[in-house]
């Protein structure tokens, strides 16, 4: 494995030791996919991100139902600190 032309093509910085460390592990990784190659897929269908090659989605999980939203004071019931109706939270900058 090549991890330090990996390393190039993310735009990272490595260290030898990090290259050491890392060498097996994409070994391991590089392993399980040739693992994936052994599957027989003769009658699968390939699938484009979440679509079929025909473009018909996939992923549907379930229908979407209309339901009542959770409403103002039940949402913030929970919250550690809120003020005047919304949830109070720690600057950020």
């Amino acid at each position: 494995m090549d991890v330090i032309k990996v390393a190039k093509l993310a735009h990272l910085e490595i260290t030898d030791r990090e290259v050491e460390l890392y060498t097996p592990q994409m070994a391991d990784i590089v392993k399980y996919i040739e693992q994936l190659n052994e599957l027989d897929t003769t009658n699968v269908e390939p699938m484009l991100g979440g679509l079929t090659a025909k473009g018909e989605a996939t992923n549907s999980i379930r229908e979407d139902v209309v339901v009542d939203s959770l409403g103002q004071k039940a949402a913030l019931s929970q919250a550690p600190s809120a003020v005047a109706g919304h949830f109070q939270v720690p600057k950020v900058l």
